[in-house]
């Protein structure tokens, strides 16, 4: 660890697309009208990060990356009342919404025309400290630690998300088992649902995971499922999954897709479309989605599956992330 004093604070920061990150110190920030700051006790480490370290995603550069924070709060900025200090609160990829736009005007903040993300376009939680949005902090519930808190900021949050999109579906197919789907598999399960993992060919350990958490069938992107899916969400960033869950889906079935990017989707006959099935994008999440999920996943009994790793490993993690070499979720600590 770089040493820093009680006055400055230590973080990872991406210089631009396909470096590497590196340790930069800074002095600790003050929070403005409105933030706070957090002492980051974790913080997990998303495919979204991969997205911005690789350039698939462009934002503010440089950039402090990471938007699954956990952390207590210790400064706090004029003119907020509604944290206490010590509170231990999540930070997710939402950090700010202008509240003005028709968008946040008719409650989907997620579409604002003027946002703000944590790890993206305001500085992130690969890091000692991070300035937060007071507004945008999510009390924890008691029942998950640092540790296994820090997923349910972005992989739960925005798989939440992606779960609403899908409906009641009673038979749902999950494309790519990491660390949004290994936490939706439970709550769908616990709903009552029945769930299919599909993963890369090959891939016995997802397969084997997926089955551990309760899904009742595990098997490559390609193969047909035992029966027809109701809904299917894909979390991997191929495209090519799109056409494949389409055939997969009954009539007036759902394929929604919750990755920030994809690669490009192959053409495919419109037969494969046809009888109502729907072609469905998740962008972001509101509060609303955190102030439903995070007690929602305490009481479903959620247990995420994760590694912890220190924050200087960050570029480690990230490789790994990008090798697909993780079940459940990468953390890192300071």
């Amino acid at each position: 660890m770089i040493p820093h004093g009680e006055h400055s604070m230590l973080a990872m920061q991406l210089d631009g697309p396909g470096k590497r990150l590196h340790p930069v110190v800074r002095p600790l920030p003050l929070p403005g009208r409105g933030e706070v700051r957090v002492k980051v006790h974790a913080c997990g480490v998303c495919r979204t990060d991969l997205h911005v370290a690789d350039g698939d995603i462009h934002g503010l550069l440089p950039i402090v990356p990471g938007h699954e924070v956990i952390g207590v709060v210790d400064a706090l900025g004029p003119g907020v009342t509604d944290v206490e200090p010590g509170a231990r609160v999540g930070v997710p990829w939402l950090g700010h919404a202008c509240g003005t736009c028709p968008y946040c005007d008719s409650g989907r903040e997620n579409l604002c025309d003027a946002p703000l993300f944590t790890g993206f376009t305001r500085d992130g939680g690969y890091a000692t400290h991070v300035i937060a949005d007071a507004r945008f902090c999510f009390p924890i519930p008691e029942g998950f630690d640092d540790l296994h808190a820090a997923p349910l900021l972005c992989a739960g949050l925005i798989g939440y998300r992606a779960l609403r999109l899908a409906g009641d579906a009673p038979v749902l197919g999950f494309y790519g088992f990491g660390a949004a789907a290994h936490i939706l598999a439970q709550v769908a399960l616990w709903q009552g649902r029945t769930v299919y993992a599909f993963t890369r060919d090959g891939d016995a350990k997802a397969q084997a995971f997926a089955r551990d958490i309760g899904c009742q069938w595990a098997g490559p992107s390609g193969a047909a499922p035992p029966q027809a899916l109701d809904a299917a969400i894909i979390f991997a960033s191929a495209g090519e999954l799109v056409p494949t869950a389409l055939r997969a889906v009954r009539k007036g079935g759902r394929v929604v897709c919750a990755g920030i990017h994809m690669s490009d989707i192959p053409a495919f006959p419109y037969a494969d479309l046809w009888e109502e099935r729907q072609i469905l994008s998740v962008a972001n999440l509101t509060r609303r989605d955190g102030v439903e999920f995070l007690p929602l996943a305490a009481r479903a009994g959620v247990r995420t599956h994760v590694e912890a790793m220190p924050l200087m490993k960050a570029n480690e993690a990230l490789d790994r992330l990008r090798r697909g070499d993780v079940s459940g979720a990468l953390v890192l600590v300071p």
